[in-house]
């Protein structure tokens, strides 16, 4: 029988973690009284530097509990940086990854499952039905930001977020991938190896807020953007071309108006055109400043997670 270790990265959840606790628990022993996988499988939490209870209540949990494993990291390094951390410090056969919310429906681990055993897929991805739950503004966000994604060429599967399942050696394999800038559901579908959806509807926040406000998800969005894409920076380069372009018709026009009628006035319309083309100038210094800090990240080589404190990983190695 595979073992299974299902990571769920953990920050400032004190609230939901006593319903989450209880929901895993039920799931994980259920699947190793039908034999499904080995009794040796364990659930993970990573404690992604929370400032409130959330370290107690899961230390106090794998104390109790023998199917509870722990990690703690030493800062807040972030939600994808927490799910590689889950998954290079644990063994297994197989791995889950799946937000400590509940939003994701756990109920799809077992149809998971079935996909690797019985079909052979290394990557099995949750992905959700609809956006029903979700606001008017975050759907239309959405299905433009993924249509965004597709346009500038990155393979991504639509409505799909850090909920999977991958084998041994898919993670094996993702060890290989080396950036620091991390985007998770664009890097796992570059792997490559057989795969499959398994669909589920996405339920509503039942305690605490959300991690992922407006700003983080406007730079989840841009860093999924630019570490998978140089379409930005040729856009820079086109618009260069445009303006040179529109500058040398401005000029034919202006020298042509001077030999008709001498003094050419226009003062606002000048001063407005310089105004244009300087912040079009900044917004492209800005776009290439950005690629050139991912850089300067990227050759530091500095570690994506740092562990704090491990508890029951004994013997998940």
């Amino acid at each position: 029988m595979k073992k299974l270790i299902i990571i769920l990265p953990c920050y400032n959840e004190e609230e939901i973690l006593p319903r989450t606790i209880k929901k895993m628990e039920s799931l994980l022993r259920g699947l190793i009284k039908n034999k499904k996988i080995s009794p040796a499988s364990r659930i993970c939490f990573v404690d992604d530097g929370s400032e409130d209870k959330t370290w107690k209540i899961i230390a106090d949990t794998c104390a109790d509990n023998k199917l509870f494993c722990a990690l703690k990291l030493s800062r807040n390094f972030g939600h994808q940086s927490a799910i590689l951390a889950g998954m290079y410090d644990t063994a297994a056969d197989i791995y889950v990854t799946i937000d400590a919310d509940l939003q994701d429906n756990p109920d799809c681990i077992p149809q998971m499952l079935d996909e690797v055993v019985k079909n052979g897929c290394d990557i099995v991805y949750g992905v959700r039905n609809s956006r029903k739950s979700d606001s008017f503004f975050k759907r239309a966000t959405a299905l433009l930001y993924y249509r965004l994604l597709k346009v500038l060429g990155l393979n991504i599967v639509y409505n799909h977020a850090d909920f999977r399942m991958m084998t041994k050696r898919a993670v094996e394999t993702l060890k290989r991938f080396p950036e620091r800038n991390l985007f998770l559901r664009a890097i796992v579908p570059l792997i490559g190896f057989k795969s499959a959806n398994v669909f589920y509807d996405r339920t509503p926040r039942t305690a605490g807020e959300t991690k992922y406000p407006l700003k983080s998800m406007i730079a989840l969005a841009w860093n999924g953007i630019s570490n998978f894409s140089i379409v930005p920076l040729r856009l820079v380069t086109f618009t260069g071309f445009f303006v040179c372009f529109i500058s040398l018709c401005f000029i034919a026009y202006v020298i042509y108006r001077w030999s008709l009628q001498g003094t050419i006035v226009g003062w606002a319309s000048t001063v407005t055109i310089i105004t244009m083309f300087s912040g079009l100038q900044l917004l492209s210094l800005g776009i290439i400043g950005e690629y050139m800090a991912k850089i300067f990240m990227e050759v530091k080589q500095r570690p994506s997670f740092i562990i704090d404190d491990k508890i029951g990983l004994e013997d998940t190695k």
